[in-house]
């Protein structure tokens, strides 16, 4: 079915429709879109998010961006269970910008998709709201056939009364159902009657059929009527400002309708892609970079390490004398320090977006991951009010946190072309390949500095130094910085599973003019590499065996269980296999969800590692979709392995060195391991499962490799120069 995009209008204009309301802070979105993020404390407003058609189709409108991730697919089951509808019934739209709706109650009341909140945020709302829905249609049936409601069946999409054998379906009450009072407080299922909810049926995915067929709309598929297709030329190097430029041979083009200076460097107005790119090929920059990164890679990991060394700043705790328990340790302490590079998200669509905007108002399109902020600063680039920008969000074809720019990068530099070009033009700005690999927004360089001692089975010091970025610092979550660190920069490196006689993590923020931005996992992506790879050094040093050895270090009952399922799973007796074949094992919690994750790896004739199989237990609460649960996992393991093994994006002289994925080597499908998966049972609320399956892969894989006999790989990715 198609992923349309209805406005609110839409909706609310459907003759016949039952739209079914429930409520949200309704000015949440203006104070939010001004860079407030904070809920508001004024009386709840209703606004839809089911609608049931005279046709018999129920349209849930997703609050959450759709990008692969599946939230059309969580939704549509939440509602879908508590509605008693048929799966066949089921259709998905995106909502639109409005934050007085469509908060998210993770984000504090602000629109956005990310940190694997979806289902979390959604999973109560979205069945308090089915229903209610399935209570009005339930008592506009009693009413016309003049029966007790309570003798009132419901079954996949059927309306039944067993006395005298009526059936009727959603449509035929959708109408009558509409002038029917929204009860406040509707009967939820048990868990136990749960026929979709953690439920391993396989369900078609809402986006499926469109995505498969092509129907499916994104932003590169729009065209409309004088709209103008917008590439920009940026410096070369982060920080680097445009001095000048001479357009006379782009304008030369043909195709090419303008040049226009802009604040991130030269916008390219063309009547399509390829005269804009041709233009831009053209243009003769002159760049000032007084205040550009001009460093190599490995000039910063020098200074990096350098400042790890003398970190200051304490997050979150230390306990006892770690410098004492380390001299103590004499020659028996462990050091190794962790490199890991910058990395680019690559999503498969690059950053795109459409704006019409007339000097009053504006309309855009694109995929936008948090509409709140990007609503609140393309409001302020044109200088109209947050109300006044329209967003349509789009399907987009992945994100890995490329697309939930703090400073609403995409939607600012949008904003600033149509600016340039002047109102009554619509525009599609276009960022290709090669601008998002070097250019993008990266996740950062970061160096771990570690220090311990375990003796019979017990660590008597831990140590952890980290310097790197912080992204958040400057931009709308500034207020989460303390001391100059945000809690990105150690989250999961300052609070560990394993207990320690004496404890301490500190970090060193590091400033430079490259732009970063959370990528899938956020910190967790280095800082469980460094803490699982890092125990098992321990471990390893004191004959302990990788699994057992955590779990007599642990007190989490979860990471416990995790531990001992994935064990189960992979039918663990040790970490060496057969045939020249080792296992490792990691275990990770992210997003208050619980992943265990053991890899079986082996090193071909030419040095680099092959990842046979990967087994996998995870703790998602209760589960909604086990299929996409274990989607996402296999997603995560092979997003995860690509990038440690191949990726990185070195700097020379500043200046990005890699352009492609000629160059940013991502994983090959024949080099894609076996995934076998088991989902933990629960009844706890739901946690979320976007993310959580990445970090724990490569310090498994890393682990391994230590069991052939080789050294951890201590500096990402473990192939460089792939």
């Amino acid at each position: 079915m198609n992923a349309v995009t209805l406005t609110r209008r839409d909706m609310l204009s459907q003759g016949g429709a039952l739209v079914v309301g429930f409520t949200l802070a309704p000015m949440g979105g203006r104070a939010l879109a001004q860079g407030t993020p904070k809920a508001p404390a004024v009386p709840p407003s209703p606004n839809a998010y089911i609608r049931i058609a005279p046709d018999d189709s129920v349209t849930i409108l997703s609050k959450h961006i759709e990008f692969g991730q599946g939230p059309y697919t969580g939704i549509a089951t939440l509602i879908a269970e508590e509605l008693d509808a048929d799966w066949t019934q089921m259709r998905a739209a995106a909502a639109p910008a409005d934050a007085r709706f469509y908060g998210n109650s993770s984000f504090g009341g602000m629109q956005g998709t990310g940190g694997s909140t979806a289902m979390a945020s959604s999973y109560m709302v979205m069945r308090e709201a089915a229903a209610r829905a399935r209570a009005m249609l339930v008592l506009a049936a009693a009413q016309a056939w003049k029966v007790d409601p309570a003798a009132i069946t419901v079954e996949k999409g059927v309306i039944g009364h067993a006395a005298s054998g009526r059936t009727a379906r959603f449509g035929a009450f959708a109408e009558a159902a509409a002038k029917l009072p929204v009860p406040p407080k509707p009967k939820l299922k048990d868990a136990k009657d749960f026929r979709l909810i953690g439920r391993d049926v396989k369900l078609t995915k809402p986006d499926t059929v469109a995505k498969t067929n092509g129907s499916a709309l994104y932003t590169i598929d729009i065209r409309t009527p004088e709209m103008l297709t917008v590439v920009v030329a940026r410096s070369p190097r982060f920080g680097g400002t445009l001095d000048g430029f001479d357009a006379a041979a782009a304008t030369a083009v043909p195709g090419v309708v303008a040049v226009k200076a802009v604040p991130t460097g030269v916008a390219v107005y063309a009547n399509g892609m390829w005269p804009a790119l041709k233009g831009r090929a053209a243009i003769v920059a002159r760049w000032n970079d007084a205040k550009a990164e001009m460093r190599d890679t490995d000039e910063m990991v020098a200074a990096y390490m350098e400042a790890a060394t003398t970190a200051a700043v304490l997050p979150k705790k230390a306990v006892g004398d770690v410098d004492a328990a380390l001299a103590a340790a004499g020659g028996k302490a462990v050091t190794q320090d962790f490199v890991f590079p910058f990395l680019a998200h690559a999503p498969m669509e690059p950053l795109d977006g459409y704006l019409e905007w007339d000097g009053k108002t504006a309309t855009a399109r694109f995929g936008s991951q948090i509409p709140t902020l990007d609503q609140g600063a393309m409001a302020k680039t044109l200088g109209i009010p947050p109300e006044q920008v329209k967003i349509e969000v789009l399907l987009a074809g992945g994100s890995f946190g490329r697309r939930a720019t703090p400073s609403a990068h995409l939607a600012v530099e949008l904003a600033e072309v149509a600016k340039a070009i002047g109102p009554g033009k619509p525009v599609k700005l276009v960022w290709t390949r090669e601008d998002d690999i070097m250019g993008g927004h990266y996740r950062p360089l970061v160096v771990h500095r570690m220090a311990g001692a375990i003796e019979n089975g017990r660590i008597t010091a831990w140590k952890s130094h980290i310097a790197t970025q912080s992204f958040m610092a400057g931009g709308p979550f500034a207020g989460s910085m303390k001391d100059g660190a945000d809690p990105t920069m150690t989250e999961g490196a300052s609070e560990i599973f394993y207990k320690a006689d004496a404890f301490r993590c500190a970090v060193a923020p590091m400033a430079n003019p490259v732009s970063t931005l959370w990528w899938r996992s956020v910190g967790h992506t280095h800082t469980a590499y460094a803490v699982e790879c890092f125990v098992d050094r321990l471990l390893q040093a004191d004959g302990r065996d990788p699994i057992e050895g955590r779990i007599a270090l642990m007190s989490d009952p979860r990471a416990i269980a995790c531990l001992r399922a994935v064990a189960k799973l992979a039918g663990w007796q040790g970490p060496m296999a057969a045939d020249g074949r080792a296992r490792g094992v990691a275990i990770v919690e992210s997003f208050k969800t619980m992943v265990a994750e053991i890899a079986e790896v082996s090193i071909g004739a030419d040095g680099v590692p092959r990842v046979h199989k990967v087994w996998a237990a995870a703790d998602v609460g209760q589960a909604i979709n086990p299929d996409v649960i274990r989607a996402q996992l296999e997603g995560g393991i092979g997003y995860a392995l690509g990038h440690a093994l191949f990726a990185e994006v070195p700097l020379a002289k500043g200046v990005p060195a890699v352009r492609n994925f000629d160059q940013y080597r991502s994983l090959r499908i024949n080099e894609m391991p076996e995934v076998e998966v088991v989902i933990m049972p629960s009844s706890a609320p739901p946690t979320g499962i976007g993310e959580p399956g990445v970090p724990p892969l490569a310090p498994a894989v890393a682990n391994a490799i230590a069991r052939l006999g080789r050294e951890r790989p201590a500096r990402l990715p473990m192939v460089r120069g792939a």
